[in-house]
């Protein structure tokens, strides 16, 4: 049970940073990142509100993502593991294309 308990938990981690990202990014003046560190997004962006929006709910699935795969761990480990290695595998690919998406919307 201890597992389970460190597995939600690091989920939950997880999950956290996306929550506050999608929060607190939707109302920016500036584009949210995708990737760390990148100063060219706001001379790419031309809606910026719009793209802060699609980006932060983008984020809030993600979020939501691991905290099923958290809930995953306390009900079936196995489960738990699967969902996370989806997560971390497609999940990651599948975010990364729509960010893509999403930016040559707005670019």
């Amino acid at each position: 049970m201890v597992g389970r308990i460190i597995a939600l938990v690091s989920c939950i981690m997880c999950a956290v940073p996306f929550f506050i990202i999608s929060t607190y990014g939707k109302d920016s003046f500036e584009p949210i990142n995708f990737w760390s560190g990148d100063t060219t997004l706001k001379s790419k962006v031309k809606n910026i509100r719009e793209y802060n929006e699609n980006m932060a709910e983008m984020y809030k699935k993600c979020a939501v993502a691991f905290l099923f795969t958290g809930i995953g761990f306390v009900v079936v480990p196995i489960l738990g593991i699967v969902m996370l290695c989806l997560d971390c595998t497609v999940g990651i690919f599948v975010v990364y294309r729509k960010y893509k998406k999403i930016l040559s919307r707005y670019s």
